[in-house]
């Protein structure tokens, strides 16, 4: 892990790259997550996940997750983040900021008073990053997704 103190970790950061589309065929039902139904072998047609992921191409970026500052969100080491640096942060995103020199992936708040913020981690074992203005401190992108494997 790469931690360099409590909250902090060290993050890769790779622009989104386009070549040919890459469809994947798209099943015309959706999959329950209860008690499972007879399979069905009909197709809706394709996908191409880069149109879901990606709304503004120029501006999104992938960043490979380091820490387990997000675990209890889901979001765990390793995890790859679609960043959108396009999109306004709003109050309760999750975002990449760059605090004091440091890039971390925390969710943002901004207190009543709109003079200070909080970036929350959501492990209970990180506490939450005080910003104002006596922080360097930069919403870097809005974290759109996260792509998590699950099977190697």
């Amino acid at each position: 892990m790469n931690k360099n103190n409590d909250n902090k970790i060290k993050l890769t950061f790779h622009p989104a790259e386009f070549g040919a589309k890459m469809p994947i065929p798209l099943a015309e039902q959706s999959v329950k997550a209860g008690f499972p139904s007879p399979a069905q072998d009909y197709m809706e047609g394709e996908i191409d996940l880069n149109d879901i992921l990606v709304r503004h191409r120029e501006a999104t970026f992938y960043v490979r997750i380091s820490g387990d500052s997000m675990q209890d969100a889901g979001i765990l080491d390793g995890d790859l983040a679609v960043v959108d640096r396009q999109i306004e942060p709003s109050n309760g995103n999750f975002v990449i900021a760059f605090v004091d020199g440091e890039f971390t992936i925390k969710q943002f708040k901004m207190d009543e008073s709109g003079t200070f913020g909080w970036l929350i981690p959501w492990n209970k074992n990180f506490s939450p990053i005080r910003v104002d203005e006596t922080n360097r401190f930069m919403i870097w992108g809005v974290v759109t997704y996260v792509i998590h494997q699950i099977a190697e």
